[in-house]
């Protein structure tokens, strides 16, 4: 085995040095109720030692709908926080400055939008926006394929995420601009090979769409970020990563002829496998997560988010996720993991293993190059279909016991005692509509109509949108009326 980790095509890892010189950053992904009490939440995970901030969004805000929305309600601050305004993004990292801390945006569709959001709230801390440091998902392809929370048409999307690419690269140079998901496929119930395939296959038609805009490709790849799962085939996993990283470096290198070294590179966030977590014996779900957590180390994660163990149950508890981040820091700092670069390099079992996950996922490139490209092969249903089948195939083996889950299908306890899940507060919609009352009454609604009404002709125009984004969160408009704005010029997609 010639290669070194630092070495083209990092099959070993993107670092020469890995773990030994910078840990990865231990993210805990985070958000509930208002902008308050998630702030809260992240005061207390910055006291417990998490080196990365990660947010997640409640579902109206995900799909552009404001708190008194008819299709808001009963979702109002469920699966993430509340926000809607310049003021909710500055009431949630109140007291926490943005230009010292990294920032991972798990958001899609308004993606622009609530980039805008944090950009502004930033310049009001008094912190340089060009040394902002973080990442937002927006990565709208896999929502069409596995997750389902997108606004606009595929191609008007499109559009929306290489005017941020376009942005971003003199605005926010230390920002990633997209993290390339294969998280949200996986959990679907893809295999380990259709993971790295059809995540590699979007970001095939980001870059494609990037240079199409006009873009150099070495002018925004370095700033892509993968997400993958970790799950709980442990060698498997392992060798994923080692296959994903070498499969990305040859297809920039190959395919897109990109020069710059950092462009060839593919940095990831590793998120533990919530769909293996379990309702029953919930407290087993610490070990499925300690050793997900270790397979991601050993495959090189630049990032790692460990879930908590009552996630089957609910959003975690302070407790549960200070234990899953004390998972990490146990990793980190008592194993001895860290101190080698590439702990399974030349293991036999990992390099099979490698070759056949590349190989696999190279066969589906192929195939789906073959049928006009991955906006084509969503359109014809060929990537969900595939992963619908797999995930099909998944729940047979449980259901016949040729797949084992301890304590649902064998190992099974007796007991039926739920421990206290987080709770949502009922009465908290029922603030936030307030609280957005407030605000329409309290900015200048002449100012508002008028950035929209520039936005609109920005995106009729082809105009970049971000600036008029900008001044329209500036104005004080909601996540709701410039994500309506939008609607009207591009139209709303609907699944065939």
């Amino acid at each position: 085995m010639s290669e070194s980790p630092g070495e083209f095509p990092y099959t070993r890892g993107i670092h020469r040095e890995m773990y030994r010189t910078r840990r990865w950053t231990m993210r805990q992904y985070a958000g509930f109720g208002s902008a308050e009490e998630s702030n809260r939440r992240y005061k207390f995970l910055l006291a417990q030692g998490i080196t990365g901030l990660s947010v997640a969004f409640d579902l109206p805000t995900q799909i552009g709908y404001d708190p008194d929305h008819p299709l808001a309600q009963g979702e109002v601050g469920r699966v993430g926080v509340s926000l809607c305004s310049l003021d909710d993004m500055a009431a949630l990292f109140d007291g926490i400055r943005l230009d010292q801390v990294t920032t991972s945006m798990t958001i899609n569709a308004t993606a622009a939008i609530l980039l805008a959001f944090y950009v502004l709230a930033a310049r009001a801390q008094g912190a340089d926006t060009r040394k902002l440091s973080g990442t937002v998902q927006n990565d709208i392809l896999k929502e069409y394929i596995a997750r389902g929370t997108y606004i606009f048409p595929p191609r008007p999307a499109m559009r929306l995420i290489t005017d941020l690419m376009a942005w971003a690269r003199s605005e926010l140079p230390e920002w990633n601009t997209m993290s390339i998901s294969g998280y949200h496929i996986r959990e679907a119930g893809s295999t380990a090979a259709q993971e790295v395939a059809f995540t590699l296959a979007n970001a095939i038609a980001y870059i494609s769409a990037g240079i199409e805009a006009g873009l150099d490709v070495d002018s925004f790849a370095p700033r892509l970020s993968f997400f993958f799962a970790a799950h709980n085939d442990f060698l498997e996993e392992i060798a994923k990563f080692r296959a994903a990283r070498r499969l990305y470096a040859h297809l920039l290198r190959d395919r897109f002829h990109a020069r710059n070294p950092r462009s060839t590179t593919l940095r990831f966030h590793a998120q533990t496998a919530g769909s293996t977590l379990t309702a029953q014996q919930p407290d087993v779900n610490v070990v499925r997560v300690s050793l997900q957590a270790m397979a991601a180390v050993l495959g090189g994660a630049q990032s790692l988010h460990t879930n908590s163990k009552d996630e089957a149950l609910g959003l975690p508890t302070e407790d549960s996720a200070r234990l899953a981040l004390r998972t990490q820091q146990i990793l980190a700092e008592e194993t001895g993991v860290a101190n080698v670069a590439d702990p399974c390099g030349g293991s036999e079992a990992i390099e099979r293993k490698t070759d056949e996950i590349e190989r696999q996922a190279r066969e589906y490139i192929d195939r789906i190059d073959s049928l006009g490209g991955t906006l084509a092969a969503i359109e014809r249903g060929y990537i969900q279909a595939e992963i619908q089948n797999s995930a099909y195939q998944y729940q047979q083996q449980i259901e016949r016991g040729e797949r084992i889950v301890v304590g649902v299908n064998r190992f099974q306890s007796g007991s039926t005692e739920i421990p206290e899940a987080q709770r949502i507060d009922p009465a908290l919609e029922r603030r936030q509509v307030e609280r957005l009352r407030t605000l329409r009454a309290s900015r200048s609604a002449a100012d508002v109509e008028a950035h929209l009404a520039s936005l609109a002709a920005a995106a009729r125009d082809g105009r970049n949108l971000m600036p008029e984004i900008l001044a329209a969160a500036q104005a004080r408009a909601t996540v709701g009326e410039i994500s309506t704005t939008l609607r009207q010029v591009f139209g709303e997609y609907r699944e065939a």
